[in-house]
């Protein structure tokens, strides 16, 4: 298996991507392959490892050389058509024309969306692909769908979010009959807008026609009860309530660090307590969880966190041999070419 990682997208690229590929390579069966300027990669190697190629350092790492970088701050479809020989676009086309099975990239979110739509293309049946973290909650952890690929949204694009959620967790993490609620202003039938109320009565009326253990509406609170495992809304929505979850877990960790270290008796009296503390920590870590995946176009693609670090990517890069390994995706074209 080949896993492509984006080393040039991100905030911290390539530094976080050739760090987190050498610490991964270690535990992955999978060959990993940096792609991007050679001459910055190499030279990165050498001020952190001390040596002059990247296979020395790791001999399941390679270096596919580009020479070019979607910025963070370029128009999406003018990129993707004009930097033809970014790190982020030759990716896709490895992967399209199958010279990798995964594609990783922290780059430019919407780059990220056109480019698995134009070059690695949608799966048939699906209007629109989605990005689904996975988020920690109640002893376990839960999917949003959509968090932030599409902002404006029809019915029929959020029961599809409902679909491809039910099919990966079912594949992907052995959830055998996934509970999935619509996120809303309230649980009752009568609450929202327009979408929502129009997504509820289809999936209300058809879950079972389209697979779906639909629940009903549920509340942003509700979300964290272990007792969800997949919540659908628009990517506008999901985005927001995404970086909302993610300020929250700074916040509750800085304030518990300063309680405990406020003083020498608050210091001397959380000592017994750091194992607990350090799992809670742990779980209320977003970069535990990996990247979100782009559930609905023909190929793995995985979008890591924007300022994700040497750690998640680690982690980003082990999740992604998981999806492959799961067959998640062909499991899903199999799944909507059978409704057709």
């Amino acid at each position: 298996m080949k896993i492509l990682l984006d080393a040039m997208g991100g905030d911290n690229a390539p530094d976080a991507t050739i760090k987190g590929a050498v610490r991964a390579a270690k535990e992955v069966k999978s060959e990993i392959v940096l792609i991007g300027n050679e001459e910055i990669i190499n030279a990165k190697v050498k001020e952190f490892f001390g040596k002059d190629t990247i296979t020395e350092v790791a001999n399941n790492i390679s270096i596919k050389n580009t020479t070019e970088t979607i910025e963070m701050c370029d128009i999406p479809t003018q990129a993707i058509k004009q930097k033809k020989d970014s790190s982020m676009v030759v990716g896709f086309k490895m992967l399209k024309e199958g010279e990798g099975d995964v594609f990783i990239s922290a780059g430019n979110s919407g780059a990220l969306l056109t480019g698995a739509t134009l070059l690695v293309g949608r799966i048939k049946g699906i209007d629109r692909p989605a990005i689904a973290p996975l988020l920690p909650a109640y002893g376990k952890s839960f999917l949003l769908m959509d968090a932030g690929a599409n902002t404006n949204c029809k019915p029929i694009n959020l029961v599809q979010f409902a679909q491809m959620s039910t099919i990966y967790l079912k594949n992907t993490l052995g959830i055998e009959n996934p509970k999935v609620g619509l996120l809303n202003i309230g649980t009752e039938e009568t609450k929202g807008n327009d979408l929502v109320k129009e997504t509820f009565n289809i999936l209300n009326e058809h879950a079972e026609e389209y697979g779906v253990n639909f629940i009903g509406n549920i509340e942003g609170r509700d979300c964290f009860s272990g007792e969800i495992d997949s919540v659908i809304t628009d990517g506008f929505t999901g985005n927001v309530f995404l970086k909302t979850l993610e300020g929250v877990g700074k916040m509750v960790k800085r304030n518990l660090t300063e309680s405990l270290t406020r003083n020498l008796l608050a210091k001397i009296c959380s000592v017994p307590c750091l194992p607990a503390i350090k799992r809670f920590a742990k779980t209320m870590d977003y970069k535990e969880y990996g990247g979100a995946l782009f559930l609905g176009v023909k190929k793995p693609v995985v979008k890591a966190h924007g300022s994700s670090d040497e750690y998640l990517f680690y982690f980003t890069i082990k999740q992604a041999e998981r999806f492959v390994e799961s067959k998640a995706v062909d499991k899903m074209i199999e799944e909507f070419e059978k409704n057709k």
